[in-house]
């Protein structure tokens, strides 16, 4: 019991899909933070640059649908922490004159808890669950531009506490005429909290700003790219307040703990690069600061911060697995797999750049 408690408390923190010192932990509906898809998870959890024919991409940013998704359905799954597990499924389609839509469906199941009286003596059980529905709808605005909306509800199920919120992400895609480079802005979680837990107690929403761009080298086999999470946000920094002002006992002097220019600018950063061994088989690399520095022990720094992956098909069907790495106490497995409908009506052989 001990075990679970420890790693449920953990995955608190692990929800707001890094730990963030000054920004993680104080909202709600921090599961919408989480890398519900396979390649995203691979490549740090939060990218937002490429375009191609990946229906999975568009949960990060909803301005990379495309009509190359009409059709595309994928279904994604991840056990976490603790008989946590989360997923999401998403199909794409397409609106003459109104754009590229695509519709999903994320959950977390948090399972079962004991209900226990103030002397100990079990009288139950209750289980926590949370699940937001979205449409994303996308459209191109310019020769290279397109812009993106997604609309979210949000349920949240708590034992007997209930909270419902609205919220939208709103994202821009820019791609060079050359498709070697692209880049992409997405304002995150923008909207308010409907209904609260309880009364008179609303709290804020995961909001975020990001950036990243990415590019696809000419004449090698590789796409790299860097990713800038809460823009909003200069310093995410920590200091831990009981080391903050220690005095030492043999010289007398006091610590005075401070950000550094580079702290600061590094917990924004998550670099990530593809390798395309060939349209049909990837590999995928990232590696998160913010998860690193926030989640690695002082004693075991394990690979905290590093994510890989590989991305393959068969037939008609294209697979992911990514590993991601938090800290010593365990790592993250998640695992997709798409398809695109239209393929099933053309004798051709079917074909996927992702």
């Amino acid at each position: 019991m001990t075990t679970r408690i420890f790693f449920i408390s953990l995955s608190a923190f692990l929800i707001s899909q890094q730990l963030y010192a000054q920004t993680g932990g104080n909202n709600t509906f921090e599961f919408l933070n989480l890398p519900a898809t396979a390649r995203s998870a691979a490549l740090g959890g939060n990218h937002i640059s490429v375009l191609d024919n990946d229906i999975n991409l568009s949960f990060q940013n909803p301005a990379v649908l495309n009509p190359e998704m009409k059709n595309s359905m994928s279904f994604n799954y991840a056990p976490y922490f603790a008989d946590i597990h989360f997923g999401y499924a998403v199909y794409g389609f397409e609106v003459k004159k109104a754009g590229m839509l695509s519709a999903g469906m994320q959950f977390i199941n948090y399972g079962d808890f004991d209900r226990t009286d103030e002397t100990g003596n079990k009288t139950g059980t209750f289980s926590a669950a949370e699940y937001s529905f979205n449409i994303a709808w996308s459209k191109k605005l310019y020769e290279g531009i397109q812009a993106g909306v997604t609309l979210k509800t949000v349920y949240s199920k708590l034992e007997s506490y209930n909270s419902t919120g609205v919220m939208a992400d709103i994202g821009m895609h820019y791609q060079s005429p050359s498709n070697y480079f692209s880049a992409g802005l997405v304002i995150k979680n923008a909207g308010m909290q409907l209904s609260t837990y309880t009364d008179g107690n609303r709290e804020p929403l995961p909001f975020e700003i990001q950036a990243g761009f990415s590019y696809l080298m000419p004449k090698a086999p590789f796409r790299l790219s860097m990713t800038l999470s809460h823009l909003e946000k200069w310093n995410l920094g920590f200091i831990n307040p009981d080391e903050q002002g220690k005095v030492d006992p043999l010289t007398g002097d006091t610590t005075i703990l401070k950000v550094t220019f580079y702290e600061k600018v590094s917990r924004h950063l998550t670099p990530a690069a593809e390798i395309l061994i060939t349209k049909n088989f990837n590999l995928r690399l990232a590696y998160n600061f913010m998860r690193r520095r926030d989640l690695a022990f002082d004693s075991v720094k394990s690979i905290s911060g590093l994510s890989f992956g590989i991305g393959f098909r068969v037939s008609r069907f294209h697979f992911s697995y990514a590993l991601a790495s938090y800290n010593a106490a365990g790592s993250s497995n998640h695992f997709s797999i798409s398809t695109n409908l239209g393929k099933f009506k053309k004798t051709e052989k079917p074909s996927i750049e992702n």
